[in-house]
């Protein structure tokens, strides 16, 4: 069964483009042009990836975004016009998983579309396993089963990539991983310089699961190296 994605963008020109694009890679395409609509047609259709440009109608890209974070852990893409890094840390800060600023790349889109419908069957298809693997960290708690975590007992509701971000940490105890290690292991492609996508995502799940995310206890950085957890198993 073909994969469904929804694009958002109030430009049926760009939403037009985009869905040639990708019905060429054999996806269904599903379309909305602002933001109540698209809200509308994830209540009705089964959708595998969202692609959901900032500025849109009645109600914006962020807003949508955090609404679709509430109820769904599947990947959004964000797309805008704006490419400063302002803009970027506030649309993965609200959860998505990818910014792509236009114009882009077919070639790029396309992977990048790929990239992130491979991680989400990947590790769906993990927590399909039988075993299931707690791991303690102090307060928290990770039960990869159902991917959840908890902070002192309580649900911490983080996004995909935070939580694949934070197992990652958890399994490798002591292993410094390098900004380029973390974003090729989760996001399964290659890191270019300048690319500030982990460091948002860290300091939004720090900000989730350390007492005080200034000075962090669980997620710590090894100056000049990358990240690492130290725990004891308890």
């Amino acid at each position: 069964m073909a994969q469904v994605i929804l694009i958002v963008d109030d430009d049926k020109d760009i939403c037009n483009m985009i869905e040639l694009y990708l019905t060429d890679e054999g996806y269904h395409i599903v379309k909305a042009n602002d933001g109540l609509e698209a809200m509308d047609l994830l209540a009705i259709h089964p959708v595998d990836l969202v692609i959901l440009d900032i500025m849109l109608p009645k109600l914006d890209g962020i807003e949508v975004c955090r609404r679709i974070r509430e109820k769904n852990n599947l990947p959004i893409i964000m797309l805008s016009a704006k490419s400063a890094d302002i803009d970027k840390a506030i649309g993965l800060s609200t959860g998505a998983d990818d910014y792509i600023a236009k114009p882009f790349s077919p070639i790029e889109f396309k992977a990048r579309v790929k990239a992130q419908l491979r991680r989400y069957t990947y590790f769906n298809n993990a927590n399909n396993s039988p075993e299931q693997n707690v791991i303690h960290i102090r307060g928290l708690k990770i039960v990869e089963i159902s991917r959840s975590v908890f902070l002192y007992d309580k649900p911490v509701r983080l996004t995909k990539t935070e939580y694949e971000i934070l197992l990652l940490l958890a399994r490798n105890v002591n292993t410094v991983f390098s900004l380029e290690d973390i974003f090729e292991k989760v996001w399964k492609e290659n890191y270019y310089d300048g690319n500030n996508t982990v460091m948002v995502h860290i300091a939004r799940l720090r900000e989730k699961i350390e007492d005080n995310p200034k000075e962090p206890k669980i997620i710590k950085n090894v100056w000049g190296v990358g990240y690492k957890i130290e725990h004891e198993m308890v």
